[in-house]
């Protein structure tokens, strides 16, 4: 699975570390973007290692598309910052909004409704492949 946005530093880092983290077992997780920033977003950093225990500073970095293998399952965090074009059509879209610069009670429910999303990825593969 592929989580893609624009700048690669918030949500879909968060789908990544959350991916790897509660179906790393069934699929492998990328998250790219089409630029990269020097790296992810602090909040979301602090809030994923409070939360989960995982430091994604440790096993993560802001990737382009074009440094990750080619997905099976490409997926956007949402739009509000603009989809951009990743030399495929998108399997889904979580139209999540973008945390960045809220509370923190508003980054937990997007990184809450990022692990809902991970935990039922098998839905969106078993849909593609009845396609």
């Amino acid at each position: 699975m592929c989580s893609d946005q624009c700048y690669n530093k918030g949500r879909s880092q968060i789908a990544e570390a959350l991916g790897k983290h509660l179906m790393g077992n069934k699929f492998e997780f990328y998250s790219a973007g089409t630029e990269t920033k020097p790296q992810i977003n602090q909040d979301a950093v602090r809030l994923i290692k409070q939360l989960y225990g995982i430091d994604m500073e440790q096993t993560q970095y802001s990737k382009t598309i074009a440094e990750i293998p080619a997905p099976d399952i490409a997926i956007s965090m949402g739009c509000d910052v603009g989809c951009p074009y990743i030399g495929r059509a998108f399997d889904d879209n979580w139209g999540l909004p973008d945390p960045t610069g809220q509370s923190d009670e508003v980054f937990i429910d997007v990184i809450k409704q990022i692990e809902h999303h991970i935990l039922s990825i098998d839905k969106i593969k078993s849909n593609l492949v009845s396609i």
